[in-house]
């Protein structure tokens, strides 16, 4: 499973890209104060240490560390040993401390600075239980020894650092999370505004364009979007307009071919010819009968009927009766308990176009209905050989044939499934053909169900 970590939301993406490019400034930002940070704590301690090494040296240098001759100096002498030690061998490190070479090497460069060459420098983190008495919570600091070789004798004064790597850290914890709500909370209020007008348009630019009763979105968010809804109002009106004025040249052409079609199926019924006459009384049915294909497909989904709440039982069984009625081999499979909303006349026509596929080329026609929970599948089935992948891609397209002749009765005009095709998605759903394990063809439609 390959993980995805660009979200597709518009709100996810920009809270994502903020997030990270914030997480990424901190993260720098962090760097540079630690670095900052070590600066200033060897400035402090290591200049401390320096300034009392100079010290050191140059009082040793003019003897003024004598052997005490009163109370007062063995006192002097005490405190200075806390502070201070001068020795021939290098002073033992009690255990548990911890070498600091950065501040070695920061010592030895200011002592190099002030022309005392140092044969060795070194500092020591002293352990806890080894720090100084004296002590500020509030500005936690670490014990220190630094010892330099200079002239053969080994000075060792005590300084302090500052200890304060998990003050910082903390600092910028709540200085990350303090900026991620100042930043992040006002980005997603604002990308929100603007996402959740853009949904609304994405779910009008799906619905289906012959609804013409749809209410213009209202148009809200920024102002690129509102002009978006608007010029998307301003299409969908055009075209509203445009299938209103096809709906009208096809009612205009439906009367004006059907006048003369029933004119000439008059006059053909004069003539004395009886086979020359049924078979122009055949031709001129295909005709009618094609045509009302033509504008039934023409106007699938604008009709002015009401949707209504239709029991898929009640439906199925009405269908079934009627064709037995005029004997044809039309059975009722399972027939599950659920009812959908749409159409009744426009529903019963695409089901009615399948039922004629699956008698005309399957021999006979077998209704069921199946549900998921979410959707119902009304499935016409028949025993016929069944039809190839190209045939199953092709066959929904208008005048597209399974079998190629004219014939009526046989090939027709084409356009069955795809009225039955539009008609379903006219009502919200989807028309699909499929073939049976066993053999025959299963043509079902697809519904939400309606509680």
């Amino acid at each position: 499973m390959k993980l995805r970590l660009w979200p597709k939301s518009l709100i996810g993406q920009l809270v994502f890209a903020v997030a990270m490019m914030l997480f990424v400034a901190q993260a720098i930002n962090f760097v540079l104060l630690s670095r900052g940070q070590k600066q200033q704590v060897l400035a402090h301690g290591g200049g401390m240490a320096v300034a009392r090494l100079i010290d050191a040296i140059e009082r040793d240098r003019r003897g003024d560390f004598r052997r005490p001759r009163n109370e007062r100096e063995r006192h002097e002498a005490r405190e200075r040993a806390e502070k201070l030690v001068i020795s021939d061998q290098p002073p033992p490190m009690p255990v548990g401390a911890v070498r600091l070479p950065d501040l070695a090497a920061y010592v030895e460069g200011l002592l190099g600075e002030t022309n005392i060459p140092a044969a060795m420098v070194d500092a020591w983190a002293l352990p806890p239980r080894e720090r100084q008495r004296l002590r500020r919570p509030a500005f936690p600091d670490r014990a220190v020894i630094v010892v330099a070789k200079v002239g053969g004798r080994y000075f060792a004064v005590r300084t302090r650092i500052a200890a304060g790597g998990n003050r910082l850290q903390g600092f910028l914890v709540w200085q990350t999370l303090s900026l991620y709500l100042l930043l992040l909370v006002p980005i997603m209020l604002i990308a929100y505004r603007a996402a959740r007008p853009l949904r609304d348009l994405t779910r009008a630019a799906r619905a289906n364009p012959a609804l013409r009763d749809a209410e213009p979105l209202e148009e809200e968010g920024p102002s690129d979007v509102r002009d978006l809804i608007a010029a998307f109002n301003a299409y969908r009106g055009r075209i509203s307009g445009m299938l209103s004025d096809k709906d009208r040249m096809l009612g205009a052409v439906g009367h004006d071919l059907r006048t003369p079609l029933a004119s000439l199926r008059v006059r053909v019924e004069q003539v004395e010819d009886n086979v020359l006459r049924d078979k122009m009384i055949a031709s001129i049915e295909e005709m009618t009968a094609m045509l009302s294909d033509i504008l039934a497909l023409a106007r699938s989904g604008a009709g002015t009927e009401a949707r209504e709440r239709i029991p898929l039982r009640e439906l199925i069984g009405e269908l079934a009766a009627d064709y037995q009625e005029r004997g044809k081999d039309v059975e009722i499979g399972d027939i599950a308990d659920a009812a959908v909303l749409a159409r009744p006349m426009l529903l019963k026509r695409a089901l009615r176009n399948l039922a004629d596929n699956a008698i005309a080329y399957g021999s006979r026609a077998r209704l069921s209905v199946v549900t998921d929970g979410t959707q119902a599948r009304i499935i016409v089935s028949d025993d016929g050989p069944g039809l190839t992948d190209e045939q199953i891609r092709t066959l929904i397209e208008p005048f597209a044939r399974g079998e190629q002749s004219r014939n009526r009765a046989t090939g027709g005009a084409g356009l069955g499934l795809s009225i039955a095709r539009d008609i379903a998605e006219g009502e919200g759903g989807a028309l699909t053909l499929a073939n049976r394990a066993g053999g025959g063809l299963d043509a079902a439609i697809a519904l939400p169900v309606q509680a």
